[in-house]
């Protein structure tokens, strides 16, 4: 069975604009690119990052990429619903296909995803191997040149129990109990093979072009996700409308591959997730992973304070009765860490900040007057997952959100949440990303506060949006059940979308924790809150930034800014010499000796250390320094005074090179 994820979200757009997607790029004019657009970016801009490094280029994507394989598009499953169908159906023919195989394999649920599909089965009999992937990727070829008719049929609950039970599916009898609508629906392929589904599928297998599918891996999976009940073997595809499609999927995969942030995080010794020795989940970052973490909190914390933010401290542990009250307790039970006992008293690790900020706020006594309130923390946060949902940064149990939260007048919603976009858009901008796609989510059937306030605050965000010209997708009824939200995914140097920022107001807490302010009449009322985050979280944005560049960041945060490579011990003193005034000028500088020159620029570029200085003889007599960039190669002979100032400069200016 596939669990049914609507293609068509319950989502309009903005009557600017026709398309599914709205990306557009910071400092020109705003458009909306078509889904199609903005998936075809990914070979210009693999081109694009390619060229960072032309060495690479070709180890990276396999061979260089041609104009048309540029404009070869690779959407995901929410972007098209053609291949969505191609890989819905795709998913059962897979299943039909193995259990002609190996009769013995049980079948369980078998979703699309993004760019691809999977399927569970419960076989104890032996593990797939990859030549098992063979040959059934061959029997799916028979299904398909077959072109069996697709066809939907509907059937009573009693029904399609009985035809469960007379295959011995006993995985379908759990999933046939977890539908609560009527009627049972049963897709069939041909007269041989019969799935539940919702849909939807192509007409026939025909419609499914077989040099675009590919079995790709088999993975283990506990059915329904719960440790307690059997492992099953789950085999991922990949599908696609045609051959050029897959080629072009199997590129892309390898430049993800090449950028893989664990990878480049552990060549370059940035971070490790030492789950032996520490647990699963928990973050180390080493010195230059540190330093750079460094930056970029500073930058974070430096310009909250000019844009009008106080910074808060709060700790990482309160009473249980706290997380009562905000009613984590009840809807969030199952990610927060069990309860600690001190002194005869409950204490949890804090799963958010949020509780914590309204807890300084009622420390308080406000009057409209003080209103807003400006309030961001770098906080640490904690959160149960299971280990075999982890993956690298992006998934973690301790990690530290860049959060804020406002405290304001329902008047001030509009120009609260503009400054936030401001505010997205320097921070995001900073770091490279400028192509957004933003989504506004409404309120859902079930929500608190009143019909006023909820929409006064979406009209809020949509003039927001508007002021800042921005086009947007609307989630109708996407909202949280406290108030609606604005979530902007960044789209990275090889096309793949991002959450990060998110926005989101609040009506649920302020009233939980009885938060008031006085107004004009001196009268109680209860402050908006609104909840703010524009990295999600350090760890993953480090993740993210990582693999956009893979790992040749630009100049003001990498973790070693200059490397100085001398010719002969000769020119030690002037090294050293030079070393001392970088140092002195705030930039990260080291000194690398002891090999021959080619295995030192060598080993520099492998690094991605954005500046070489090499040094002989000649340069210290006349104290100059050779210069060779990442970014170019040898570019020149430059005085010491000059190097400093360009990558002060770029330090400066936050400037992904130095403008040599």
């Amino acid at each position: 069975m596939s669990f049914r994820r609507a293609f068509a979200r319950k989502t309009t757009m903005m009557k600017t604009t026709t398309t599914t997607s709205c990306f557009f790029s910071r400092g020109t004019t705003t458009s909306s690119f078509s889904s199609n657009s903005s998936s075809s970016l990914i070979f210009n801009r693999m081109q694009k990052a390619g060229s960072r490094d032309s060495k690479l280029k070709a180890a990276a994507v396999g061979e260089e990429v041609n104009a048309a394989e540029q404009s070869v598009p690779l959407l995901t499953s929410d972007e098209s619903e053609d291949l969505l169908k191609i890989r819905h159906s795709t998913a059962h023919i897979l299943a039909m296909a193995t259990q002609k195989v190996y009769p013995k394999a049980q079948c369980t649920i078998g979703p699309w995803i993004d760019r691809g599909f999977y399927y569970d089965f419960f076989y104890p009999d032996q593990s797939f191997t990859d030549q098992d992937l063979k040959t059934i990727q061959k029997e799916m070829y028979k299904i398909i040149r077959k072109d069996y008719p697709i066809r939907r049929e509907e059937v009573s609950r009693e029904e399609a129990a009985r035809r469960i039970k007379e295959i011995n599916e006993p995985y379908k009898l759990e999933i046939l109990d977890m539908i609560k609508t009527e009627p049972i629906t049963i897709y069939h392929i041909g007269d041989e093979w019969w799935d539940l589904c919702a849909g939807p599928h192509v007409e026939s297998t025909g419609k499914i072009e077989q040099k675009g599918i590919k079995l790709e891996s088999v993975a283990g999976a506990y059915w329904r996700g719960d440790e307690t009940k059997p492992m099953l073997q789950r085999i991922y595809g990949t599908a696609w409308e045609s051959q050029a499609q897959l080629q072009a999927y199997e590129l892309f995969k390898e430049e993800a591959k090449r950028r893989d942030h664990r990878t480049v995080g552990k060549e370059m010794g940035l971070f490790s997730l030492q789950q032996e020795e520490a647990g699963g989940g928990l973050v180390f970052w080493h010195p230059k992973g540190a330093l750079m973490r460094h930056q970029i909190e500073t930058f974070w914390k430096d310009l909250h304070l000019q844009r009008g933010y106080d910074l808060v401290s709060t700790p990482h542990v309160a009473k249980s009765e706290l997380w009562k009250t905000s009613g984590h307790s009840d809807f969030y039970s199952e990610n927060m860490y069990q309860q600690m006992q001190v002194e005869e008293e409950s204490y949890q690790l804090k799963p958010m900040n949020c509780p914590f900020h309204i807890v300084v706020y009622k420390d308080g006594y406000y009057s409209y007057r003080d209103l807003p309130l400006r309030w961001a923390e770098l906080g640490t946060v904690y959160r149960y997952e299971r280990s075999g949902t982890m993956h690298g940064l992006f998934r973690v149990r301790g990690f530290t959100q860049d959060d804020a939260h406002v405290f304001c007048l329902p008047d001030q919603i509009t120009d609260e949440i503009t400054k936030i976009l401001d505010l997205v858009e320097e921070v995001l901008g900073t770091f490279g990303f400028k192509d957004y796609e933003v989504n506004l989510s409404t309120r859902p059937e079930k929500a608190v506060g009143s019909d006023d306030i909820w929409e006064r605050a979406e009209l809020a965000l949509k003039d927001s949006l508007k002021r800042k010209n921005w086009d947007y997708i609307v989630d109708d009824g996407g909202g949280a059940f406290y108030g609606p939200k604005i979530d902007i995914k960044i789209l990275d140097a090889i096309g793949r979308k991002w959450q990060c920022s998110t926005i989101q107001l609040d009506f649920n807490l302020p009233d939980r924790f009885d938060l008031s302010y006085i107004d004009q009449n001196n009268e109680k009322q209860r402050p908006i809150m609104i909840h703010r985050a524009i990295f999600g979280s350090l760890e993953r944005f480090f993740g993210i930034l990582t693999e956009n560049y893979a790992g040749a960041f630009p100049v003001w945060i990498a973790p070693v800014q200059v490397r100085l490579l001398p010719v002969t011990d000769t020119v030690d003193d002037y090294i050293q010499r030079v070393a001392n005034d970088m140092r002195a000028k705030g930039i990260r500088v080291e000194v690398k000796s002891g090999e021959r020159m080619k295995k030192l620029v060598r080993n520099a570029e492998k690094e991605k250390i954005p500046i070489m200085c090499i040094i002989g003889k000649e340069e210290a007599e006349n104290e100059t320094l050779a210069v060779r960039t990442y970014k170019s190669g040898d570019i020149g002979t430059f005085s010491l005074t000059d190097v400093i100032s360009k990558v002060s400069e770029a330090t400066e200016e936050k400037s992904e090179h130095a403008s040599f």
